[in-house]
């Protein structure tokens, strides 16, 4: 049983666990040899992103918690911080080794191509001349290379920027340690002549030419070596002096800020001596179980290059088919968008579908002139935002545009700190959310006057408004004339402006004061039906405690929920007197799944809502977020489609057991359904395929561990 085990952990599990069991399925798709290889080789880079993200911002809270708090507990687990971060201790080194099988699976498999990753050993020798000339003509005149000792200060290592280094020793047998910064001018890696998928490593090449760069120094060993620093800034924690700058400069201060936290992770390209990594330690100031020896490539970036460095027939056949999203089947493109809207609510399903509709329905509310003003709420935007460029048309052309602009998007705050000067700069009344909540929510409002009365059209979503990865992510974006939508949607943008997160609505919920609330008394409602209860919840991730327990509550009544849960999932499913009624299930695919559906009741019945909100604690109770109820039939039956179909997925799904361990579901004696394919192939309007059946080779299985864990 868990450290603080009770009753009230016995159906929940520690998040960051969760989340680790999330990235481990991302390396299992790096593993499956149905995907291409080069996709596969994108995953593990993806699963490697996933962890660094993890170690700067998760692993470094724990951190900051542990120093301030060391006595506060997890309420899923009962862990203290450092508790906690002895788990993610003992876990991390079994996904390290299963990330060095599957990556030298993948590499095989990329090999039986042509396309190899080759250390300078296994060049031939006119590829080896190539690289001597390459090095001294291209590496060699940017490398600073330091010897650390009394006259030369310790250098400062940058968070994961690849670094060569060497143990050092003079001709009085006295050791030192140098260190080569990797500039990240030079290209990651060296297309060999001749040659249409064969290339070497900058840091290889590097490591090869090391001896001859520490002047009468012996190099005794070298490596590659990479630290990730704690990025987990509090941007509404921080203090500021008393002057009349704008909350974008400290913004800006804090970012420069987070390039000097204290290290969380050293990581090691090879296994090294004693004295060398003794050396490298006191470096750093790191401990024992903070250090990583990871053969695979320290810094995967590379990977996204590559593809398009290959020749494209080559590359084309080593990734996913090339998908074009479509127009919806239900939207004319010869007509106006407006105009198209207000006979019926239109919903888009991202990446199956284009975002060219909502990018036509912006640039046409740019151009009426009945158009009065277009408010919207952003939080990520693309580098290259055709969005954008559309509000600043808007302004040019004399609009109201207010831009609700969350600088705080962690990793995306200087992209957002420039779009805000451009938007500024156009004409756009930039505002930058509520102080100590970000503002999360994903609405634009386009409102007109029409002889002497006000008409709104409404856009609701639950992804960002960013053209990248609406055809990466798969999401959700209602577009809708319904006056009161409209109305609650002015409301909100007025509440924002003066700071007031306890606005009243009609139909939208508002977080952090309005969704929490409703969601509680939506479950107690499918509770009062008891087995008659139906809740089927799609999201990224389950952590709020209260909700949780609520869920759980409902399941002793008989109610049957369904949570189609990405990431962290801290509820366990199929916990005797607890869970029994609870399945979760989670899609790792060749989309990320990123849409939030809530629904509670079935057919007619059914009551259904599109969110950007999380069952996060932050999302209900620290962040201004929006859920909007769907009203249109159609687009109901569209919802509930998207959700059987996921439901019914036994290609890319797995669920959860009540240990909070994945297993695979499997087709049986149906047929494979991969429901992104199945969204790839039809549009929402077609008909839904057969539900999955409720017994079935996932089903043993589940009942199977529940016994044995029981």
């Amino acid at each position: 049983m868990r450290e603080g085990a009770g009753k009230q952990y016995a159906y929940t599990q520690n998040r960051e666990l969760s989340w680790l069991r999330f990235n481990r399925r991302v390396l299992e798709e790096a593993g499956d040899r149905s995907n291409p290889p080069l996709e596969r080789l994108k995953f593990t880079a993806i699963f490697s992103s996933n962890l660094d993200e993890f170690f700067m911002v998760r692993v470094g809270s724990l951190f900051d918690i542990a120093h301030m708090s060391p006595t506060a507990l997890d309420n899923k687990s009962g862990l203290s911080s450092v508790g906690q971060l002895e788990k993610i201790y003992e876990t991390i080194p079994g996904l390290i080794a299963l990330k060095k099988r599957i990556y030298a699976s993948v590499a095989e498999a990329l090999a039986a191509e042509d396309v190899c990753d080759l250390p300078f050993t296994a060049l031939t020798e006119g590829e080896q001349k190539f690289i001597n000339r390459y090095f001294k003509g291209q590496i060699l005149p940017i490398l600073s290379p330091i010897i650390i000792g009394s006259r030369h200060p310790v250098p400062h290592l940058v968070n994961k920027q690849l670094y060569a280094a060497a143990l050092l020793r003079d001709k009085k047998d006295r050791s030192s340690l140098g260190i080569v910064p990797i500039p990240e001018t030079l290209p990651p890696y060296v297309l060999l002549p001749g040659s249409d998928g064969r290339f070497i490593r900058t840091e290889n090449i590097l490591l090869r030419r090391m001896p001859g760069l520490f002047g009468s120094y012996q190099v005794c060993e070298s490596c590659v070596i990479c630290v990730t620093r704690n990025a987990d800034i509090s941007f509404d924690d921080e203090k500021f002096d008393d002057s009349e700058e704008d909350f974008r400069s400290r913004v800006l201060k804090l970012l420069k800020k987070r390039e000097s936290l204290s290290v969380m992770r050293l990581e090691i390209s090879e296994k090294i001596s004693e004295p060398f990594l003794s050396s490298l330690t006191a470096l750093v100031h790191v401990e024992k179980r903070q250090i990583y020896f990871d053969s695979c490539p320290l810094n995967m970036k590379y990977v996204y290059q590559l593809a398009g460095d290959l020749p494209p027939q080559k590359a084309q056949a080593l990734l996913y088919p090339p998908y074009r999203a479509r127009w919806p089947e239900d939207i004319r493109p010869d007509r106006g968008m407006i105009e198209q809207i207000r006979e019926k609510d239109r919903l888009l399903f991202f990446p199956f579908d284009a975002v060219d509709p909502f990018l036509r329905l912006l640039s046409e509310a740019a151009e009426r002139e009945d158009v009065v003003s277009i408010k919207i709420s952003i939080y990520r935007l693309a580098s290259s935002s055709k969005i954008a460029r559309a509000l600043c048309r808007a302004a040019e052309n004399g609009k109201e545009v207010v831009v609700l602009m969350e600088l705080r998007a962690r990793f995306d705050e200087a992209n957002n700190i420039s779009w805000s000067k451009l938007l500024e700069d156009a004409g756009c009344q930039v505002v930058y959310g509520v102080e100590d909540f970000k503002c999360h929510s994903k609405l634009c409002l386009i409102t007109m006057r029409e002889k002497g009365r006000l008409r709104y059209i409404t856009q609701v979503g639950t992804g960002n408004y960013n053209e990248k990865t609406n055809a990466m992510y798969t999401d959700l974006s209602l577009m809708t004339a319904s006056e009161q939508i409209g109305r609650d949607a002015a409301a909100f943008f007025r509440n924002m402006l003066v700071n007031n997160l306890a606005g009243e609505y009609k139909r939208m919920l508002v977080a952090p004061t309005g969704i929490k609330p409703a969601l509680l008394a939506l479950i107690d409602e499918q509770a009062a039906l008891g087995s008659e209860g139906y809740i089927c919840v799609k999201a990224n991730a389950v952590t709020e405690r209260e909700v949780i327990d609520r869920l759980m509550e409902a399941s002793r009544a008989g109610v049957e929920i369904q949570l189609i849960i990405r990431g962290i999932c801290c509820i366990l499913p199929g916990v005797p007197d607890y869970t029994e009624n609870v399945h979760v299930t989670s899609i790792v695919g060749r989309y990320l799944e990123h849409a939030r559906i809530y629904c509670f009741g079935r057919g007619e019945h059914a009551k259904l809502f599109i969110s950007s909100a999380d069952f996060m604690t932050r999302n209900l109770n620290r962040r201004v977020e929006i859920a909007c109820p769907i009203e249109d039939g159609e687009i109901k039956a569209q919802l509930l489609k998207i959700l059987q179909v996921q439901l019914a997925d036994n290609a890319k799904a797995s669920f959860m057991m009540s240990n909070g361990v994945y297993g695979r579901k499997s087709a049986g004696q149906r047929a494979p359904l991969d429901s992104q394919r199945e969204f790839m192939e039809k549009s929402l309007h077609d008909p839904a395929p057969a539900p999955a059946p409720k017994t079935g080779p996932g089903a043993k299985i589940a009942a199977f561990f529940r016994k044995v864990l029981a």
